[in-house]
């Protein structure tokens, strides 16, 4: 999901001193916000609102660096060229006891520590890999490739699509899709053990566009199909979906030489 919780506390902590710099420089700095809606947690049918936020720095004529709505927030440490890694941060939400509708053992809100690498192997044609673990609730380990067919004309638009494919491990699919025998007394559903293995593949869109000089729209939409034991869980055959939707617009601000 794009720039999310994670955003927000870097955004409340530097946008007033990054906004100040950009009036006094020639660096650029976009600032947007807006509503998505998201799985309200993995395997379920329903959906959760939640607020998505923007964050870029762009310098002189430098355009802004695409990033994809649905990367974690990260910061590069190495850059070589086309290549660059370097540590990121995400944050999954909790699911609570009867959140699913039966009690079910309840997962904890979840941070998510990790790393990730980028790739661009064509002028508009960018990989990514992320490797995330749950350092608390799922406590699970996540690893994720993504592809991005990215076409722009400058700021003025940028459009990106590509497919996505998420790969989990025994405890991650275990917090989500296990039927412990304390959840099928509680719940009436049969027990069911999930391991790790290939956890989705789908594909995301996004689409950014100026307005005028300083504000602009950003969206995305996105689509996973859960693959493996998540699927076959009683969790989502009986109660939720294979099928996970996501989507969100917002509007973004550019402080300082903001270009033509």
């Amino acid at each position: 999901m794009r720039r999310t919780i994670a955003t927000a506390i870097l955004a409340s902590a530097t946008i007033t001193p990054i906004a100040a710099s950009a009036q006094e420089s020639d660096t650029r700095t976009r600032v947007g916000i807006g509503p998505q809606v998201t799985p309200s947690f993995p395997g379920s049918d329903k959906v959760s609102f939640s607020p998505m936020f923007e964050l870029s720095r762009a310098k002189g004529d430098d355009f802004f660096e695409y990033e994809a709505p649905d990367e974690s927030p990260s910061i590069a440490v190495l850059k070589s060229g086309p290549f660059e890694i370097g540590p990121t941060i995400n944050f999954q939400g909790a699911r609570g006891r009867r959140e699913a509708g039966v009690e079910l053992t309840k997962v904890d809100f979840t941070v998510e520590l990790g790393g990730y690498a980028n790739l661009w192997i064509a002028d508009n044609f960018r990989l990514r890999g992320e490797v995330r673990y749950g350092v608390n609730g799922h406590e699970g380990l996540i690893g994720s490739l993504a592809a991005d067919y990215v076409v722009r004309d400058g700021d003025n638009w940028v459009f990106s699509v590509g497919p996505r494919v998420a790969i989990v491990n025994d405890r991650y699919e275990s917090a989500y899709f296990d039927v412990t025998p304390t959840d099928a007394a509680t719940s009436g559903l049969p027990l069911y053990d999930a391991d790790g293995g290939i956890h989705s593949a789908g594909a995301m869109a996004s689409y950014m566009r100026k307005l005028d000089r300083r504000w602009g729209l950003f969206s995305y939409v996105k689509y996973d199909r859960l693959l493996g034991d998540g699927r076959n869980s009683p969790i989502v055959t009986q109660l939720g979906s294979d099928n996970q939707f996501s989507g969100g617009i917002g509007i973004y601000y550019t402080f300082g030489a903001a270009r033509d």
